[in-house]
C-alpha cells in the first residue's frame, strides 16, 4: 500500500544535516524556500520522523540530495508503483469520469496549493499568498515582434516613440488570460523577463484546482527544470512518467487512472520555464512536449516561455503575448501590494498606494511609468517606495537594481546556473559591451537598429577583447554566440521590436548605462573627456535624463556643472547683441530690485521687480519638474521684465532659437544642481546667483 509519508534513514539524517550545515541556512530560511509556514516539518525531517511525501521530496531537492538514497524504505517509484493498489486507487477506478475528476482534484488540492499558492518575491522575507496580490493578466493575440516595419522609417522614430510598448501604433485586441485559454486548446504564453508568465500559470492551476476555471479538468503544474532533472536521473524524457510521479505524492499511484484522465481530455497541463533550459535540454524537452501533446491532444496545454524564443516551432500551439500593464492595472497591483505588505493592512496600505500612484503619475517620472508596466519592475518600485516613503525614489537606485537583475541576479533568485556565453566574457565585459553599445547607438540617433548593426558592433568589440592572434573563425563563432544570447533575451537589455528590427528594451535603462559609462570614465579613470563630450549635448532634449543621471551618480558633480555653465555661456558668447540684451536687462532689473520689494504669489506671473536669475530660481522651486511647462513661463517672465524696463529688442529667428536654447540649458543646469547630487556649497551658490548673467559679467568658478 502506498504511504503518504516518508522519513530519513539514519544515514539519510547524517547526509541531510551535512548538506544543511554546508549551505549555512537556518531552519526558518529552509521553511521559506520550501513554502511552508512553520518549522515543525523541518524539525521532524531532520529528526527522522515521518513527514508529507511531497514536502520530503522538496526538502531533498533543495538540499541537493537524492531522496531515494536517504529515505527509509523508499518506494520503487519507476517500477513497482504501477503495480501497487491502494484503497484510494480502487475507489477511484470505480468512479464515473466526472466524479473521478472531482475526486482526483480534491486528492491533489494540497499539492497544487503547495506548488502554486505562494510567491517568493524579491526582497520579501516571507512567502506571499498569490491570490492576494495577483492582478488580472491580458494577452495580445498578435505578437508585436512579428510585425513588419519599413526599414526606411526606423531613423524617424524619436527615443520617446521607441520607448512606447506599441511601436506600430496599431490598436491590438486584448483578451484576458482565462479567455485566451478557453479560446485555444493549446496555447503558448510569451512574455519578456518579469512579465508574469509563471505567476499566470500558477494562478490558472489554482483556479482550476478550486473549480473556478476548467471545472471539468485536473490541473497539473510542471516546472521544466524539475522535469529536466528527472529525466537526467531516469536516462530519458518521459512526461507521462513525470506526471505519474507527481500524482504518486498525492497517493494516486495507478497509472491507469492518469491515462484515463489524459485519454479523455480531462487535464489542464501548465508547463513553465522553457527558457530556463540550456539549448541542448530545450531541444530534447521540446520534442517530448510535442510528442506528448499530440498523443493526448484532447487535453488543455498552456506553456510559457520568453518572447524571443517563440520562433522555435511547437506544432498545434497558438502564441499569445502578455500585454504590458495599463495604468489601471498598475493601480490595482499597487493597491494589492501595499495592502498585503504594509504594516497595517487597512488604511495605511490604501494611503501608501494612493501616494505611490501620485508619484508615478508626476511629470518627472515619464521613464518610470514605462518601466512599471512590467510586473517585476513594478514590484521593485513599490518596494523602494515603501522603504523610502516619504522620500522620493532614487531613480538611479532603481535602474541599478534592474540592471543587476537583467545581468544575472534574476537567474540567481530563481536558482538558475547558466554557463558563460563565451570564456572570459564575464560581468565586467558584459557591462562594458552594453554600455558602449548603448552610447554608440544613442549618439548616432539609432534608437531602432537592424540586426547587422549589433553584429558589426559585437565583432568590433570582440576583436578588441580577444588576443591579437585570435583566428577570424573564432571571432566569428564568439560573435554568433553573443548574438544568439542577445536575440534570445537571455538578459533582456535588447529586444526585437519588429521583424529584424531591435532596440533597447527600456529607454531608462539605456540612459542609465550611458550615464554609468560616463561616470566610470571620470571617477575611475580621472578623464574629463566623457564629461566634455556630454556637455556638447546640453541643448539636445534627448540627453536631458542622461545629464540628470550622470550628476546624481558622480562622486562630485562640481566639474560637470562647471563645464555645463561654460557650454551655456558659449551659446551667447559669439553674439554681442544677445550679450548686450542680457547685460542691459539684468542691470535694469537689478536697479529695480534695489528699490522695490517683491513677492511671487503666482509662479505663472513672475514679478517684474525680480532679477531674471531670481525669477528662474523661484520658478524652479515652485513649478513641477516638467521643463515643457516651465519654458513658456520663463519666456513670459522675460517678456514681462523686458517691457518693464521699456527696452524694445528685435531678434532674428536664429537669435530667438539661441535664446530659447540658452534658457532651456540654464534650466537643465539648475535641475542638475538641485537634483540628488553632490555639489560643493560655494559652487552651488555661485551657479544660482549668476544664472542668466552674460559671460563677461560672471566670475569664473575656481
Amino acid at each position: 500500500m502506498a504511504k503518504r509519508s516518508l522519513r530519513l534513514s539514519t544515514e539519510g539524517i547524517r547526509k541531510a544535516k551535512q548538506q544543511f550545515a554546508a549551505k549555512g541556512w537556518t531552519q526558518e530560511y529552509l521553511a521559506i524556500e520550501v513554502g511552508i509556514k512553520t518549522r515543525q516539518p523541518i524539525w521532524r525531517f531532520f529528526s527522522g520522523d515521518p513527514i508529507e511525501r511531497f514536502t520530503f521530496f522538496e526538502l531533498c531537492k533543495i538540499l541537493d540530495i537524492d531522496w531515494r538514497e536517504v529515505a527509509l524504505d523508499p518506494p520503487a517509484e519507476s517500477v513497482d508503483l504501477t503495480a501497487e493498489t491502494s484503497p484510494l486507487d480502487a475507489e477511484l477506478k470505480s468512479l464515473s469520469l466526472d466524479d473521478l475528476v472531482e475526486r482526483v482534484r480534491s486528492q491533489r488540492q494540497d499539492k497544487i496549493n503547495y506548488q502554486c499558492g505562494v510567491l517568493q518575491l524579491l526582497d520579501i522575507g516571507r512567502p506571499i499568498n498569490l491570490e492576494q496580490i495577483y492582478t488580472d493578466t491580458y494577452f495580445l493575440e498578435s505578437i508585436p515582434n512579428q510585425q513588419k516595419l519599413d526599414v526606411s522609417t526606423i531613423d524617424n522614430f524619436t527615443p520617446e516613440e521607441v520607448d512606447q510598448a506599441n511601436l506600430s501604433k496599431i490598436t491590438r485586441t486584448k483578451v484576458s488570460g482565462t479567455e485566451a485559454v478557453e479560446k485555444y486548446l493549446k496555447i503558448r504564453v510569451l512574455g519578456k523577463l518579469g512579465s508574469g508568465k509563471t505567476t499566470f500559470l500558477k494562478y490558472l492551476a489554482l483556479q482550476c484546482n478550486q473549480g473556478k476555471f476548467a471545472a471539468n479538468q485536473v490541473p497539473v503544474f510542471i516546472s521544466l527544470r524539475d522535469f529536466a532533472a528527472s529525466y537526467h536521473h531516469q536516462g530519458q524524457p518521459d512526461l507521462l512518467a513525470f506526471i505519474h510521479q507527481e500524482f504518486s505524492t498525492s497517493d494516486i499511484s495507478q497509472l491507469a487512472i492518469i491515462k484515463k484522465l489524459l485519454q479523455c481530455g480531462r487535464m489542464l497541463i501548465c508547463i513553465d520555464g522553457m527558457d530556463e533550459l540550456c539549448p541542448e535540454e530545450g531541444a530534447i524537452v521540446l520534442n517530448e512536449i510535442t510528442r506528448f501533446s499530440e498523443k493526448y491532444y484532447l487535453n488543455q496545454f498552456v506553456i510559457s516561455r520568453r518572447t524571443a524564443f517563440q520562433k522555435l516551432a511547437l506544432k498545434g500551439f497558438t502564441d499569445v503575448e502578455i500585454a504590458p500593464f495599463t495604468q489601471a492595472k498598475i493601480n490595482t497591483f499597487a493597491q494589492k501590494w501595499f495592502a498585503e505588505l504594509s504594516s497595517n493592512h487597512t488604511g495605511n496600505g490604501m494611503e501608501s498606494a494612493s501616494k505611490f500612484m501620485e508619484y508615478v503619475k508626476s511629470g518627472e517620472n515619464r521613464r518610470l511609468r514605462r518601466l512599471v508596466t512590467t510586473p517585476l519592475f513594478l514590484h521593485l518600485t513599490c518596494s523602494l517606495f515603501h522603504h523610502q516613503d516619504p522620500f522620493p525614489i532614487k531613480h538611479v537606485e532603481l535602474y541599478k537594481r534592474i540592471t543587476e537583475l537583467l545581468l544575472g541576479k534574476w537567474d540567481e533568485a530563481k536558482g538558475l546556473k547558466r554557463p558563460p556565453v563565451y570564456p572570459g566574457f564575464g560581468l565586467p565585459q558584459k557591462l562594458k559591451s552594453l554600455s558602449d553599445f548603448a552610447l554608440q547607438t544613442f549618439e548616432q540617433g539609432q534608437h531602432l537598429f537592424e540586426q547587422d548593426v549589433i553584429e558589426q558592433y559585437m565583432t568590433d568589440f570582440l576583436q578588441d577583447l580577444l588576443e591579437d592572434d585570435t583566428e577570424p573563425e573564432e571571432i566569428y563563432h564568439a560573435t554568433e554566440l553573443m548574438l544568439q544570447m542577445t536575440k534570445s533575451q537571455r538578459h533582456g537589455f535588447v529586444v526585437e521590436r519588429a521583424q529584424g528590427v531591435l532596440s533597447f528594451s527600456y529607454l531608462a535603462i539605456q540612459e542609465y548605462l550611458i550615464a554609468r559609462k560616463i561616470v566610470a570614465i571620470y571617477d575611475l579613470e580621472g578623464s574629463e573627456e566623457a564629461l566634455q563630450k556630454l556637455v556638447t549635448q546640453i541643448t539636445n532634449p534627448n540627453w536631458r535624463e542622461i545629464f540628470l543621471l550622470t550628476a546624481s551618480m558622480l562622486r562630485s558633480a562640481d566639474r560637470l556643472v562647471q563645464l555645463m555653465r561654460q557650454e551655456i555661456n558659449n551659446l551667447v558668447a559669439a553674439d554681442p547683441y544677445l550679450q548686450e540684451f542680457l547685460a542691459c536687462t539684468h542691470k535694469k532689473l537689478k536697479d529695480h530690485h534695489a528699490t522695490n520689494t517683491y513677492s511671487i504669489s503666482d509662479p505663472s506671473k513672475p514679478s517684474p521687480n525680480l532679477g531674471l536669475y531670481e525669477v528662474l530660481h523661484r520658478l524652479n522651486e515652485q513649478l513641477p519638474y516638467d521643463h515643457r511647462v516651465r519654458i513658456p513661463q520663463l519666456k513670459e517672465a522675460i517678456v514681462t521684465c523686458q517691457m518693464e524696463i521699456h527696452n524694445h529688442w528685435e531678434f532674428s529667428p536664429s537669435q530667438e532659437q539661441v535664446l530659447e536654447s540658452y534658457y532651456t540649458a540654464n534650466q537643465l543646469l539648475l535641475d542638475c544642481v538641485h537634483s540628488n547630487c553632490v555639489v560643493t556649497a560655494s559652487i552651488r551658490k555661485e551657479i544660482e546667483s549668476t544664472l542668466l548673467l552674460p559671460p563677461t559679467e560672471q566670475r569664473i568658478i575656481a
